[in-house]
């Protein structure tokens, strides 16, 4: 088998050789450790990273380097977060109201389920959108800004205003993992207190995220070590960086963040076709056995099969030189709305052109005759 067309780009994304360009000439000729001494390479991979820093800034629309924090990806941010605001003094003697949805990630949920948090779902339209009327009230409101599955971009800023209705105090965290990929975001817009995603879904390397924070000054960090530091005043007592620094602590992803502006870069001139998903969704939905749940205009197609299991299918196109995702794209809680196990979904990035989505019809279609 010679030809393979990759259409997982939801669930990480292929690196341009712009981007491994720029990893590999830092690698070779500029490698130093940041934040950690004077000479000429090391004040190179300061300057470099705090450029990455301003160009996450403008990225996302935030309002100053001081709110962009380096994580491993969206799952860690997400989850220090959770930790972040669990240390808040009103949390210390009470368990916060958390809202979720069964749009979301395992990662952007789960978090608040293994601690004990009290967990309110907000319910969703005959269309799987939140149900914007009835926001419940929450000390913690979970956004997933786009859904892994559905594929339909979330009124970020308009959630946000109706929570702060019931509650002006609630703490909003957006998982914009899928959102970033497709649709500029405005951090100031928006007005969320965390933002979170991947490097990874937008052509960047594996093990780098960007951690948001609206409001840096009123969290303590979740966890401690070198390059977070001012200075030691006791036995046990110390001055703290401001941020982001006290929310780094330990050596960064370094080759991961110098690749980031490029990745960034590139997306902003070249988003997925999503001409792509529509010519598909078209074709596709001519077969009678494949059962598409997403709307045309997502910039995702689901579906499962009648009479297949999903498994088979995906082990099946995959022989034939297709690779997509199969299973229940860690989002269990939507697909217990859709009564399925798992689906099947295709999802394209920058690289994908007509005739991969030809071959992909005429392969899927070859399957599931």
């Amino acid at each position: 088998m010679n030809k393979i067309i990759y259409l997982d780009a939801a669930a990480s994304a292929l690196k341009s050789e712009s981007v491994i360009k720029t990893e590999m000439e830092f690698l070779r000729n500029n490698y130093a450790n940041a934040g950690r001494g004077i000479c000429p390479r090391a004040a190179y991979v300061d300057t470099a990273v705090e450029n990455a820093r301003q160009c996450v800034t403008k990225f996302i629309g935030a309002r100053t380097p001081e709110n962009i924090v380096f994580t491993s990806g969206a799952t860690d941010g997400l989850n220090r977060a959770m930790r972040m605001i669990y240390a808040l003094s009103e949390f210390t003697t009470r368990k916060p109201v958390v809202a979720v949805s069964d749009l979301d990630h395992h990662s952007a949920r789960m978090p608040w389920g293994a601690t004990g948090a009290d967990v309110v779902v907000c319910p969703l339209d005959s269309e799987f959108n939140y149900d914007i009327d009835n926001i419940p009230y929450a000390d913690v409101f979970v956004i997933t800004a786009m859904s892994n599955v559905i594929g339909m971009p979330m009124p970020v800023a308009q959630l946000i205003a109706a929570a702060r209705k019931k509650n002006p105090d609630v703490i909003t965290i957006v998982d914009a993992a899928q959102y970033v990929v497709h649709m500029p975001i405005d951090a100031v817009a928006w007005n969320a207190d965390f933002i979170c995603f991947s490097g990874h879904k937008i052509g960047a390397d594996t093990g780098i995220g960007v951690m948001y924070i609206k409001n840096p000054d009123l969290f303590s960090p979740d966890k401690f070590g070198g390059g977070m530091v001012n200075k030691i005043t006791g036995v046990d007592t110390w001055v703290l960086n401001n941020a982001p620094a006290k929310f780094e602590a330990g050596t960064l992803p370094l080759t991961q963040i110098i690749g980031l502006p490029t990745a960034i870069d590139e997306l902003i001139q070249h988003r997925p076709d999503l001409n792509l998903i529509r010519y598909m969704y078209d074709e596709l939905s001519k077969n009678p056995r494949i059962k598409i749940i997403t709307p045309r205009d997502s910039t995702l197609l689901t579906f499962y099969i009648e009479n297949m299991h999903v498994l088979d299918f995906g082990a099946a196109v995959g022989a034939r030189g297709v690779c997509l995702r199969v299973g229940n794209m860690c989002a269990s809680w939507i697909h217990r709305v859709f009564g399925l196990s798992g689906t099947a979904r295709i999802s394209v990035g920058s690289w994908n052109t007509m005739d991969d989505a030809k071959y992909a019809v005429d392969i899927i279609n070859s399957v599931v005759k």
